[in-house]
């Protein structure tokens, strides 16, 4: 059976059972549609918040960013560290308390806690653009995961996944979402570690990957360390070591700071915690979930690393059993007639690869050329100005103009690299330009893993699915964060408080409807910057809706103009810098500041500053509170209320 029939065969039975199970667990009523009945079993809210938050993101991207950081692989672990420290916080200071606030989204706690409309409204419209800016890498995921494994083109496999969402979602609201994450989950987290696994018993004869990363290089039999060997790779082609530690210490605590707010701070995270009987089940619902969240987060650092490996391995064959540089580079012959190395020429199809002869010499040489980013990019810039002036069909003059730029900024590259070494000779003495891969996507370091590691076609099958699932489950959850923000927090809550059950539901239907068809169109035409955005929603998460919803429970002081002034200096403040290195509303060209280390204020980078937001948020909040009203008496016995569990007496002497 050929790979494109197992890949949809595969896929066709999981989106089967996504759709049966949403017809089982259609929504009937408005608590259904918002919180499943608040009827979910912590164990299955558990995976399901997990296969929520398990985005496209952790599934495909995450570990490729861990592999391919410029700076090695340890600084990424912030990642790790952010992602799944955010569950803690979120089942010790958030999820217990929301739960026995006992309704159905994170706006209607901020409105009835901060006793304002316009407070509640403000949360709204952070969840909005929150939600929004997650969900446009989420559709465009699943667009480019369908136009890889099943041969349709993106647009389409985006109508497709839109289409799926719309049957379980749409219909099932929260019930149908929830069960249909938990057999996500499932799906997602055997996509994941079945191919880690085979490849972990390839290099380090571990079945365990988390165990194999810290164990022993199988080809060296026992003499190296895999990490070792990993290092000793990387080094030799000039980049940095994997196990390199961070040269900015600050940047790295508030980037992991941010993360982990910023995940406690996620809306269509938190109203999870709304779905389960009890309140002590939402604190055992978020501990289930950090359980099935590390099954994949622990797994994840083995398969970024083993992934990179592999691939330098590919390019510098040699380096399998001894130095990357004893031996020549991959050939373009091997490429094109070993079986083996079909997938090189399957992903330059998707322009997510891209490999180049620059010095004709018939081999792909792979190495740091980091020493002349600004040459590269002076020659890409000449190319692409002579390219669209030949498809402008400009005159001869401004051709022959161009292609003498070109030529120079090709020349200066080469006189560049008698100062650039890699293994003790400078790239003119070994006769290279610059890295002859030109581009490597991080997506590649799992969806194509299975075929580095040449892996059976079902392997590959079922890591389709997985994707699929990750980008899905967290659409989904994303989609519904939206819906109950219209039609609950906006229609019924200001627009329209006499609507009906029946209306309210109609009209959080109809919400979700609209709520696709924007993601769809945004994910067909995606604004180029789904790192950006996904920068921009953890942020704004954790410099709004997190400072409020920790002040709006643990602080009975702080008041409705304290709370909506701290989240507008939070959202314009976070916004404001992240557009000075972004651009504008992320319009290309018009960023304040080239997004390099060098030009970021003490050092931190617009994706560490969520923290410094947030504790601006906190500063403002409990300021403007001190020289204005207490909150009313009923809002202090609502606060208690909350906080204080159902039946506890007051302490007595003995």
């Amino acid at each position: 059976m050929d790979q494109f029939t197992l890949n949809l065969i595969v896929v066709g039975i999981t989106f089967a059972i996504y759709v049966g199970i949403a017809i089982w667990a259609r929504a009937g009523s408005t608590a259904e549609f918002y919180a499943a009945g608040q009827g979910v079993h912590p164990v299955l809210n558990g995976m399901a918040t997990g296969a929520d938050w398990m985005s496209a993101a952790s599934f495909i991207s995450m570990a490729g960013i861990i592999a391919l950081a410029p700076a090695g692989g340890y600084t990424q672990s912030a990642f790790l560290m952010g992602w799944t420290g955010g569950y803690v916080l979120l089942a010790l200071l958030l999820a217990p308390y929301l739960r026995k606030f006992g309704k159905f989204t994170v706006p209607e706690f901020i409105g009835d806690r901060f006793y304002s409309g316009g407070a509640r409204l403000l949360g709204v419209i952070c969840l909005i653009v929150i939600s929004l800016t997650y969900v446009i890498g989420q559709m465009r995921g699943v667009g480019v995961t369908f136009s890889r494994f099943l041969e349709v083109s993106t647009d389409m496999g985006l109508y497709i996944g839109a289409a799926i969402v719309f049957a379980y979602a749409v219909f099932g609201g929260m019930k149908g979402i929830t069960y249909t994450q938990v057999a996500q989950y499932v799906v997602l987290i055997i996509a994941y570690t079945i191919p880690a696994i085979f490849i972990s018993l390839a290099l380090t004869g571990s079945f365990l990957p988390q165990m194999g990363l810290i164990g022993d290089y199988a080809p060296a039999a026992g003499d190296q360390a895999f990490l070792a060997k990993l290092d000793a790779v990387v080094t030799e082609l000039g980049f940095t070591a994997y196990t390199a530690d961070t040269t900015n210490m600050l940047n790295m605590f508030l980037f992991t700071m941010s993360l982990m707010i910023g995940t406690a701070g996620l809306p269509h995270v938190i109203i999870r915690f709304f779905t389960v009987p009890k309140v002590a089940d939402a604190r055992s619902s978020a501990g289930w979930s950090l359980v099935f969240i590390a099954l994949l987060y622990t797994v994840a650092p083995a398969v970024g690393s083993m992934a990179r490996l592999n691939f330098t391995t590919t390019m510098w064959p040699a380096a399998v059993s001894g130095n990357a540089l004893d031996g020549e580079a991959v050939s373009l012959e091997a490429i094109q007639n070993d079986p083996k190395l079909n997938w090189v020429k399957t992903w330059e199809q998707t322009g997510l690869l891209v490999l180049k002869d620059l010095n004709g010499d018939g081999h792909i040489q792979y190495f740091n050329d980091g020493k002349l980013a600004a040459e590269n990019k002076a020659v890409e810039t000449a190319t692409k100005a002579l390219t669209d002036a030949k498809a402008a069909n400009a005159d001869a003059a401004r051709i022959a103009e161009l292609e003498a730029a070109l030529l120079a900024a090709e020349d200066a590259r080469k006189a560049k690299g008698g100062e650039v070494t890699v293994g003790g000779q400078t790239l003119t003495e070994r006769g290279w330009i610059a890295s002859e891969v030109v581009k490597i996507d991080n997506d590649i370091m799992v969806l194509a893993n299975p075929e580095i590691a040449a892996l059976p076609g079902w392997v590959i099958a079922l890591v389709a699915a997985g994707a699929l699932a990750a980008a899905l489950s967290t659409a989904a959850g994303l989609l519904l964060a939206i819906s109950s923000a219209i039609s609950h927090d906006l229609i019924k809550g200001s627009i329209n408080p006499n609507i009906s059950e029946k209306g309210e539901l109609l009209a959080a239907r109809i919400s979700m409807t609209f709520a696709i068809v924007v993601a769809t169109w945004l994910g067909l035409n995606p604004p180029g910057f789904a790192a950006q955005v996904v920068a921009l929603a953890f942020g704004l998460a954790a410099a709004t809706i997190f400072p409020v919803l920790m002040m709006g429970i643990f602080s009975k002081r702080v008041n409705k103009e304290g709370a909506i002034m701290g989240m507008l200096v939070g959202l314009i403040f976070t916004s404001v810098y992240i557009f000075l290195y972004k651009g504008w509303f992320f319009i290309p060209g018009t960023e304040v500041y080239a997004d390099v280390p060098a030009n970021y204020f003490f050092g931190i980078s617009p994706l560490s500053i969520g923290t410094v937001g947030a504790v601006l948020n906190f500063v403002v909040a409990f300021a403007v509170s001190a020289v204005t009203k207490a909150p009313p008496r009923e809002v202090v016995d609502l606060i208690e209320s909350i906080r204080i569990p159902r039946g506890a007496g007051k302490a007595t002497a003995h």
